[in-house]
């Protein structure tokens, strides 16, 4: 087991009904005025906008609004909210929607006590140490980005799809009413679900193996296989969202890396190539990438995909033969639950892999930090690897 320091300054408020709390808890952190971000009108349909705003007239809280945020959130519509922020001398940012539109929130809060582009941040041309305070209610849980200092932007006009880090960008307040997610189409519980438990793998499979990690992993893995089966049939089971709702809240809060290597990560850089070229659903490219990548690379860590195989879908036998067997369950049952599992699925033609290939090569040379850093920890992703992974995972 590794040498970790554990800190996390988010406080979460957590629930029914507790959308209504966050003009409290912004008043209570002395702000005046914000920049209130969201999606496409969904929380207009929801109820969700009504309470927000509600909750600050409430409690004295002046806001501007900036609306459009894409589920792959994209550059051009930071830029816009930015230039509001600084406009309107914003001193907080609250945003009210999923992962996209709270990792839109970090990057304006960042931008707006930044002169320059805030790309310089993504293509590692800037380190962010300062932001403005970060709010958000959370309306789909999946990316974990409402307990941590992850932001993931689409610069659209390049076609690049790459994350920044930073302390100053976690949120003070995350506010999760599970209920309100009652409402959301079957496929993006799906891949809401398939995000949180990509993110737990990546920690899973770093070539680390903490007994009570590993435990910790298995458990919210199969918690959320669990949750998401009984959402599929009933989505207003409010027990079912609240678990799904915290699993995927602590598969990236700092909670699954204790004691480990710092995370895997390639099959997520990977995925961002294929969102940013075919705006496809991120969790729907990570359940393209993730088996395929474990087929792969099994072998550099086989104890780990036998614990797998036997922890997460309780099958026997031993060394690559329940390797396989396990990989073909993941696979299995992300078909089930209605993911695709090849480009084929996602209508990803398999003569685009070359392309592909180039953007993900692009990002290991802009985006990975410190610059020369290498694509994958328990086996270095080199450009024909990444080939051989986008084949794998083609039909």
């Amino acid at each position: 087991m590794k040498n970790f320091v554990f800190h996390n300054p988010t406080k979460i408020v957590f629930g029914r009904g507790t959308i209504p709390k966050i003009g409290e808890e912004i008043k209570n952190a002395g702000i005046r005025k914000m920049l209130f971000l969201y999606g496409g009108g969904s929380i207009k349909k929801n109820g969700v906008y009504d309470q927000v705003v509600d909750s600050l007239k409430k409690h004295g809280i002046e806001w501007v609004e900036v609306s459009g945020v894409k589920p792959n959130p994209v550059l051009s519509k930071v830029h816009e909210a930015v230039e509001v922020a600084k406009k309107e001398k914003v001193e907080a940012v609250l945003g009210v929607g999923g992962g996209s539109v709270v990792d839109s929130a970090k990057a304006v809060a960042a931008g707006a006590l930044y002169e320059g582009d805030i790309w310089d941040a993504f293509i590692g041309e800037y380190q962010i140490e300062r932001a403005l305070p970060v709010f958000d209610v959370l309306t789909i849980s999946a990316t974990g980005t409402e307990m941590n200092g992850n932001a993931v932007i689409t610069n659209e006009k390049t076609k690049e799809k790459y994350g920044v880090s930073s302390k100053a960008l976690y949120p003070k307040v995350s506010i999760i009413d599970p209920s309100v997610q009652f409402t959301l189409p079957k496929e993006q519980t799906v891949y809401g679900a398939v995000d949180a438990i990509s993110h737990i793998l990546e920690y899973y499979f770093d070539g680390s193996s903490p007994e009570i990690s590993n435990e910790i992993a298995e458990g919210t893995i199969r918690t959320i296989m669990k949750m998401t089966e009984r959402l599929i049939e009933k989505p207003d089971d409010y027990e079912a969202r609240a678990n799904l709702a915290w699993s995927a809240t602590i598969a990236l809060n700092g909670t699954m890396a204790v004691g480990r290597r710092g995370g895997e990560w390639a099959c997520h850089r990977i995925e961002h190539s294929l969102s940013a070229l075919y705006d496809i659903a991120h969790g729907a490219g990570l359940a393209i990438v993730f088996p395929a990548w474990m087929k792969y690379v099994y072998r550099e860590n086989p104890a780990q995909f036998e614990r797998f195989a036997r922890k997460i879908f309780g099958l026997e036998g031993e060394g690559e033969e329940l390797i396989l067997k396990g990989i073909e369950a993941f696979k299995n049952w992300l078909k089930k639950v209605g993911a695709p599992v090849s480009l084929k699925d996602a209508g990803i033609p398999e003569e685009d892999i070359d392309k592909i290939v180039d953007n993900v090569m692009l990002l290991v040379e802009k985006n990975l930090k410190p610059k020369g850093a290498s694509l994958g920890r328990i086996k270095v992703l080199e450009r024909e690897d990444v080939c051989e992974i986008l084949k794998l995972a083609a039909k």
